[in-house]
């Protein structure tokens, strides 16, 4: 799959950037073009998944596989992906037991042996894990606007709340009974991924940050609109909220994504993994509830959310405040490890890598009705999903084995019609 259109291409990236920053709502311009949406990619940055470490293959290179595919295909490269969202969880571990900030709060840490065996901190962090997920953003660079928001394992610390240690006995049907894990310290993604950062500094379509860049907003021209994106950190507070309205208001008119970490579980509801649930934690944290009730379905302009962080994905969509449609896409393929099983990887649990797999959401804005095409494809298999018959046999028992084969395959491939797009984004250019 080189390309996914044969329509004919914007300008050069940098004059149509240049525009999207000036010019109004709606502009001239394709009538489809694609979002690249990278769903958790710690486990392929993960120093124990490669080669040095005894693993049977180098799982970096899939990263870097995938960003290359991403990076072929943009538009400024003669495809039609016109915006990437990175969805957090870049890497996968930490460098300290407990960040300055929290500890100063009166926070403490509790032992967990279970927890604290595959998390604990590590200099390899910033050896191998970080590096690695900087090298494949770079092949990103100069060629399209794209964002990248910190998930759980992004910040500098990852702990055991000393309110909610493990129990005596881990209940698999409870997973709250392995302890709360808390997150804490952004100076190791804001190293990498800040608003200072080559990534972003001086970029025209990076419009705005707050916290160093933890929260920030791009903005995109595409199918003949400009596009707000925000990115928000994880389980953002308050301040991040108000920032992110803000935005909103500086930017009025524009249809508006917004990217956040955690959000959604696989069944569709706005509850937190009971592994790590910033608001109980910590008050300062929004829960994804609280975030819908707060920012997302206070502002019209917000018609869609991406977000990863629960292995597997859904999609629900719901009446904002005004009565318009607000759809909230979840994908994330972390655990999925056909790839370790391919090359041959014993283990007595499953090994997740990600295989390749990532979302594209092809917007065709051709017709009365907008059409958002969201399809999941590999970079490894080379496949979209419906066209890999052991998809199902791979990966449904272990994301969503309630359902029937044939309903599992449309969860990754499926149609949002934005029916009100139209009435809500339109008048805003006349």
């Amino acid at each position: 799959m080189a390309s996914f259109s044969s329509l004919t291409r914007k300008l050069a990236l940098g004059s149509t950037i240049a525009l999207a920053v000036l010019a109004s709502p709606v502009l001239a311009g394709d009538d489809s073009f694609t979002i690249a949406v990278i769903p958790d990619t710690q486990n392929y940055v993960d120093y124990t998944h490669q080669t040095a470490e005894g693993f049977a293959f180098d799982a970096n290179r899939m990263f870097f596989e995938q960003m290359q595919y991403i990076a072929d295909n943009v538009e400024s490269a003669g495809g039609d992906i016109a915006f990437v969202a990175g969805l957090g969880d870049v890497w996968q571990h930490q460098t300290l037991k407990i960040d300055p900030g929290h500890a100063a709060r009166g926070f403490k840490t509790a032992p967990n042996p279970v927890l604290d065996a595959h998390f604990a901190p590590t200099p390899k962090v910033t050896s191998v894990e970080m590096p690695a997920a900087r090298k494949g953003y770079e092949l990103l660079m100069g060629k399209v606007p794209f964002s990248v928001i910190p998930g759980n394992h992004d910040y500098d610390a990852m702990w055991t709340d000393s309110k909610f240690p493990p129990a005596a006995k881990f209940d698999p049907k409870d997973m709250s009974t392995l302890g709360m894990l808390h997150p804490g310290g952004l100076d190791n993604f804001r190293s990498v991924f800040g608003n200072q950062s080559a990534f972003f500094k001086d970029k025209p379509w990076y419009v705005a940050s707050h916290d160093g860049g933890a929260d920030a907003a791009q903005i995109f021209t595409a199918g003949g609109y400009r596009f707000l994106h925000i990115g928000l950190q994880f389980d953002a507070p308050d301040a991040s909220l108000d920032w992110a309205a803000s935005v909103i208001r500086r930017f009025p008119g524009l249809p508006t994504i917004v990217s956040m970490h955690d959000y959604m579980d696989k069944d569709g509801k706005r509850i937190p993994n009971p592994m790590i649930d910033g608001h109980a934690a910590d008050p300062q944290d929004n829960s994804p509830q609280m975030i819908w009730d707060k920012l997302i379905s206070q502002h019209d302009q917000i018609f869609l959310v991406l977000c990863g962080h629960e292995h597997g994905q859904a999609m629900r969509t719901d009446a904002n405040r005004f009565g318009h449609k607000v759809h909230q896409v979840l994908a994330d393929y972390q655990d999925r490890g056909q790839t370790a099983k391919d090359a041959g990887v014993k283990s007595d649990w499953p090994i997740g890598i990600g295989d390749g797999w990532m979302r594209l959401m092809t917007f065709d804005m051709s017709g009365e009705v907008p059409v958002v095409k969201v399809r999941t494809y590999s970079t490894h298999y080379k496949k979209l999903s419906v066209d890999t018959p052991e998809y199902a046999a791979w990966y449904k028992a272990h994301e969503q084995p309630h359902l029937s084969d044939a309903d599992y395959q449309r969860m990754d491939d499926f149609s949002i019609e934005l029916t009100d797009f139209r009435e809500r984004f339109d008048a805003s250019a006349k």
